[in-house]
């Protein structure tokens, strides 16, 4: 749905209407499908289609030919062979939340949506794990876990799927304290594009650490399901924090703002979430959720701890604050008062979009080291200033991760083609401060050029050396992260 500036994407969406390769038409592979997942499990209606062939991004391309909603691993694995033996493309399906078109059917071919495979499989309380099948989301788990004492922080905002999460690399506002995805998962099973099905530590395997063999479960993560279908993954848990406490404060200045998160960092405060909005957005989040929050600047904080602990975090964290200018500290300690906080934060898409009614809406995605913030945050505005743009800002500063959230007319072309020149040069702006293109939302369609940027001609090469040795008829989500 980009203009004229992305024909990468747009011209090759255009010209593949029909998947290349295929050696049998889709009506004379339908009855080995039904044989696997039955009746029930497979559908070629319109809409069912047109729901599976497109995520949250702009990114727009033709459904896939045929929908199954396998109901285990087996099936999986039965579902795969088929499509191998015919050299049909297959496409993973979690919920659909994903933000770089990873679940587009490019070439046509077989979505396999995980949904009904939802079972939480193995809690082990004592050992601080858990293996959830595909269609588990976020929420779900942690509502699974809620009378354990147990939680899975890793929170992108969306209630996404687990073993999606993993394929993307998700992470979010809790991951300055608890990490990504790649941090937290412990083991994956996997079926490859035959069929075969793989534990990426060993089956059953739980260990904490472990030194034996290559890093297989870290291959599939991030992945974005062009290796294979994860059909179950095994995940740390972390006790729930004895107490929290929130805060917003409002700056004189982005430095300011990035000067506070930095010494907080520094003097080892284990600050849980510290979350930046620029005046723009904080503005945006007045309007949409009545606040009346300072239109400036702003850091949203929260710490995990005891009680006691969280005295001495705060006063250190109230203390830098106000040596760097910060003002107006609004302190949230009982649930109910961090929850309206923060669902103004986890609101900032919406408040973005109410900005201009009737528009729609990009997330950019980069990330840089933490002490280059303050510059690429400061250039990126005046880029958006020079070029008439609407994209406020909202990042995860604690490592250096923040979006632009573009809101634009998608009917206007010029002012799309405005916003994919912007989302180039903040990318390579990125780039050149020794960051990446992309933090947390992943490669998929629109940053293939981009990683050969970020990566090298040699560490592309690379991965598509293991792209060819697993997946020798690029049949797992073709033409995503890599330009074969």
């Amino acid at each position: 749905m980009w203009s004229s500036r992305l024909p990468a994407t747009l011209r090759l969406l255009r010209r593949r209407d029909i998947h290349t390769g295929s050696t049998a038409s889709l009506d004379s592979v339908l009855p080995a499908i039904r044989s696997v997942c039955g009746e029930d499990g497979v559908s070629v209606g319109e809409a069912v289609r047109q729901q599976h062939g497109k995520d949250e991004s702009l990114h727009r391309c033709r459904p896939p030919d045929v929908v199954v909603f396998p109901r285990c691993v087996e099936e999986v694995s039965a579902l795969a062979k088929i499509c191998h033996h015919h050299n049909l493309p297959i496409i993973p399906f979690g919920t659909g939340t994903g933000l770089e078109g990873g679940v587009c059917a490019m070439q046509g071919g077989v979505c396999f949506s995980l949904r009904n495979m939802d079972q939480v499989l193995d809690l082990h309380p004592e050992d601080f794990d858990v293996t959830v099948e595909p269609g588990v989301t976020r929420k779900a788990l942690n509502a699974y876990l809620r009378d354990t004492g147990l939680w899975f922080p890793v929170d992108p905002g969306a209630d996404a799927s687990l073993c999606g999460m993993a394929a993307t690399s998700a992470s979010g506002t809790n991951a300055v304290r608890y990490g990504t995805m790649r941090e937290n998962v412990m083991n994956l099973e996997v079926v490859l594009a035959d069929g075969t099905v793989v534990h990426t530590a060993g089956k059953g395997r739980r260990a904490r650490k472990t030194a034996a063999g290559y890093n297989l479960t870290n291959l599939f993560v991030g992945s974005e399901g062009t290796l294979g279908i994860i059909t179950k993954t095994t995940l740390r848990l972390y006790g729930v924090p004895e107490a929290m406490v929130s805060a917003v404060c409002s700056f004189p200045s982005v430095q300011a703002a990035v000067d506070s998160t930095v010494q907080i960092l520094q003097t080892g405060v284990p600050i849980a979430r510290i979350e930046f909005l620029d005046d723009v957005m904080i503005d945006a989040c007045n309007r949409f959720n009545a606040l009346s929050y300072p239109v400036s600047p702003t850091l949203f904080l929260e710490f995990h701890g005891s009680e006691r602990s969280l005295e001495e975090q705060v006063t250190t964290a109230e203390e830098i604050t106000q040596s760097n200018g910060g003002s107006d500290f609004q302190w949230a300690r009982d649930a109910e008062t961090r929850g309206l906080l923060w669902k103004a934060r986890h609101d900032a898409w919406y408040a973005s979009l109410a900005l201009r009614p009737g528009s729609t809406a990009y997330s950019t995605d980069v990330c840089v080291p933490v002490s280059r913030l303050p510059q690429i945050l400061v250039e990126t505005k005046e880029d958006l200033l020079e070029n008439s743009l609407t994209g406020p800002i909202a990042g995860h500063v604690g490592d250096g991760n923040f979006h632009c959230i573009m809101v634009m007319d998608p009917e206007d072309q010029e002012e799309l083609h405005r916003v994919q020149l912007f989302t180039d040069r903040l990318a390579r702006r990125a780039l050149s401060m020794d960051g990446t293109c992309t933090g947390e939302h992943g490669v998929g369609l629109g940053k293939r050029a981009l990683l050969r940027e970020e990566m090298g001609p040699a560490a592309v090469q690379l991965m598509q050396m293991l792209k060819t040795t697993l997946d020798p008829k690029n049949l797992m989500n073709p033409g995503k992260v890599l330009q074969l």
